[in-house]
């Protein structure tokens, strides 16, 4: 599989020329400076391209091409957007970038109640505590109806721990699941903001209204539109899981497993709407067999995140070794070799599979020095680098006995 390495641009702490040192071979990254809903133009485009170029490397994935709360919404403002989006798409192709990550999930990435929980071997990494979670939404948030959201028990806990928790943990949770989580990914909500939490509960009250079924039929609207320009370009769209994969806040989620999937694929059934088969986010739900899920779609997989979590009690779950965790990423691995090589057998131009070792604990001198988005340190990522530059060699090697 191609290494590759998860870069948020010229201002990244991280150099290519680093990346390059520990074996990265294609850099996934964006054009984070243009605004959500704007045109990537070509210029914009062949600049990146030709940066990442120049230190010998090349830009394999985009991660991510918005897709606004404009299109999720079919709102009136929706058929903007979505020509924008096109438009951007194409200028993509055109400049020899084929693989395009994005996801569909209303207002929220990926949510963390804790960005730094200390291991016991002196790493910190993310972790998600449901309590702690229904804490921030029914006292900190206080979104109507979130009681009915969460059992007894979760929401007994949840009050115990807002009469006890002091006014910087308080803080700590909005920063972690409404800024610092999300700024540097969806953009909807910035360290600039200065009352995210009002902010956050207007970008909500959007999506009253919008269940599951809703939701799946503007996903199939919007499909149905780029599908065409994505095959034509031979442009490979890829959707990531929702992260945790079950539903949150009151919105409607439509990626979480096999069922979601399976409706994805088949709504606009084109070889270019297809999966970013994250192992981690499909790892946090107790429902999700991962290595069978990879087996099920790796016809349709375009891009693979390699992370593992632990799930615990009540829907708590860590970001664990890559070696280890409900991942099973060995197996998984695996899988993916054997698709790519059934790729290769039938003639594909681009037959080998982009992964990124997807987030990574912080460790060692990084701890004191973070200057990183949560999730993405170096020296936590270059480890699990090695972890899975080693399981792929290893298998590559059995294979061939």
């Amino acid at each position: 599989m191609e290494k590759t390495w998860r870069w948020f641009g010229p201002s990244d702490v991280i150099s290519l020329k680093a990346l390059r040192q520990i074996g990265v071979e294609g850099i996934v990254t964006a054009l984070h400076h243009i605004p959500n809903g704007e045109i990537w133009t070509r210029e914009e485009i062949r600049k990146r391209r030709e940066y990442i170029e120049a230190q010998g490397l090349r830009w394999s994935v985009v991660e991510s091409l918005p897709v606004t709360e404009e299109i999720k919404l079919a709102s009136p403002l929706r058929d903007r957007h979505l020509e924008n989006y096109l438009l951007s798409l194409e200028n993509l192709g055109l400049e020899g970038i084929h693989t395009v990550c994005y996801n569909f999930m209303p207002v929220i990435d990926w949510i963390r109640t804790d960005l730094y929980k200390p291991n016991p071997d002196g790493t910190q990494s993310l972790y998600f505590d449901y309590a702690r979670f229904a804490c921030f939404d029914l006292y900190i948030l206080k979104r109507e109806g979130a009681g009915n959201d969460y059992p007894e028990e979760i929401r007994e806990q949840a009050k115990q721990l807002y009469k006890t928790m002091p006014g910087e943990e308080k803080r700590a949770l909005v920063e972690n699941i409404i800024v610092k989580t999300q700024g540097f990914v969806s953009g909807n909500i910035t360290d600039k903001d200065k009352q995210p939490v009002t902010l956050f509960k207007k970008l909500l009250a959007r999506y009253q209204g919008v269940d599951k079924t809703r939701l799946r039929d503007n996903f199939r609207q919007f499909m149905s539109a780029v599908a065409p320009v994505a095959e034509r370009l031979d442009v490979r769209l890829c959707i990531h899981p929702d992260d945790p994969p079950f539903p949150v806040l009151g919105l409607p989620r439509i990626v979480t497993g096999k069922e979601d999937v399976e409706w994805l694929l088949s709504a606009v059934d084109s070889p270019v709407n297809g999966l970013t088969f994250c192992a981690g986010s499909l790892s946090s739900g107790l429902h999700n067999d991962v290595p069978e899920l990879a087996r099920r779609f790796a016809a349709r997989t375009h891009f693979v995140h390699l992370r593992s979590t632990e799930v615990r009690e009540n829907r708590n779950f860590g970001e664990t070794d890559h070696l280890s965790g409900r991942g099973h990423l060995a197996e998984v691995i695996r899988i993916f070799l054997k698709e790519q090589e059934r790729r290769k057998k039938e003639g594909w131009k681009n037959w080998r599979l982009p992964m990124r070792p997807d987030h990574g604990s912080l460790m060692l001198s990084d701890i004191e020095n973070n200057q990183y988005n949560p999730g993405y340190s170096f020296y936590g990522r270059m480890k699990a680098l090695a972890e899975l530059s080693g399981m792929m060699a290893a298998i590559h090697y059995l294979d061939q006995k």
